[in-house]
């Protein structure tokens, strides 16, 4: 009996890719408060941006919620790693709950240099999408009005401040470098004395994600990026290589891939966001097995050696 034989297809794999250190911390914070207080463990929004790390820690007794106000009395709460309101930490210090900051330490950064930017009596022009919950918590730092949001090259040339020669910028971490960029080139054009942060808003792993997409985007007929459709950075890897002009999908995991999209291809390039585990990749991999004779290669731009200090309290369980 004659059997087809399945046709080849490379895959070109991203590194670095998945899970960056922020993440890392923000899930074992979670495990962590679990394993000290047991079941359950309240979290304000997901941890992260990813379907299937939320469904694994509420296995383990995570129940996640939106609002600090459903959160019952004499629970221990998580706070995401976007970030939030200052209010947030603050209505739970006064409740008396025990709360962890899973805030990711990159965007406590920003949060520190809007405050210093306010005190130095600054208007801070804030590079981000509405909506977001890194923008939300980043806003929260500061008074009502001190800060203004502008998404697109196109908002940055119509913006119109109060003060053009009091001006500041900070970024969201999970943008597009390149668009990014040109925003802030915009601002400084039209705002010569513009103060920017310190150092680069957008995260290490942002950025090295992103460059790694680039760097193999070229070479593949498409590209499959796995990550969760409200998280910015899996979106932005999207971008990258389309703008690279490379075909790409976001998808959040193997079931979700049309295969008509992977039909005629020859080299795949396959990607995950920062908040996508390891073992999605793995579970792709497997999938794509099943109708060809796959090929493996990764390319590693970067080497990632980061890791964040846990919150005081959970060390020792650590």
């Amino acid at each position: 009996m004659f059997t087809a034989s399945k046709p080849k297809l490379e895959l070109i794999i991203a590194a670095p890719r998945g899970f960056c250190a922020g993440v890392d911390r923000a899930i074992q914070i979670v495990e962590l408060a679990i394993a000290k207080y047991g079941a359950p463990v309240y979290v304000r929004h997901e941890i992260v941006h990813n379907r299937f790390v939320v469904d694994m820690l509420r296995d383990k007794g995570a129940v996640f919620v939106e609002e600090l106000d459903e959160v019952p009395d004499g629970v221990p709460v998580v706070f995401s790693a976007h970030g939030v309101p200052k209010a947030v930490p603050n209505k739970a210090a006064e409740r008396g709950l025990a709360f962890f900051d899973a805030t990711c330490p990159l965007v406590s950064k920003v949060h520190r240099q809007a405050e210093r930017m306010v005190q130095l009596g600054r208007h801070i022009v804030f590079i981000g999408h509405a909506g977001h919950p890194e923008v939300v918590g980043t806003f929260g730092q500061v008074p009502e009005g001190a800060m203004s949001l502008v998404e697109t090259v196109a908002d940055a040339e119509s913006y119109t401040p109060a003060d053009p020669d009091n001006l500041a910028f900070l970024t969201q971490t999970t943008l597009s470098m390149d668009d990014t960029a040109d925003v802030v080139a915009t601002l400084q054009r039209r705002f010569p004395s513009i103060q920017g942060p310190r150092g680069e808003d957008i995260c290490y792993a942002t950025a090295n994600r992103q460059g790694a997409v680039k760097a193999i985007a070229h070479a593949c007929d498409a590209m499959l990026v796995i990550g969760a459709p409200n998280s910015s950075n899996s979106v932005r890897l999207v971008e990258v290589a389309e703008r690279e002009g490379t075909p790409a999908r976001l998808i959040q995991r193997a079931a979700d891939l049309d295969w008509s999209f992977v039909d005629g291809i020859s080299r795949l390039g396959i990607t995950a966001g920062a908040s996508a585990p390891e073992v999605l990749v793995r579970e792709l991999v497997d999938r794509l097995a099943e109708r060809f004779t796959v090929t493996e290669r990764e390319v590693e731009t970067k080497r990632e050696t980061v890791s964040f200090k846990l919150p005081r309290g959970l060390e020792a369980t650590a």
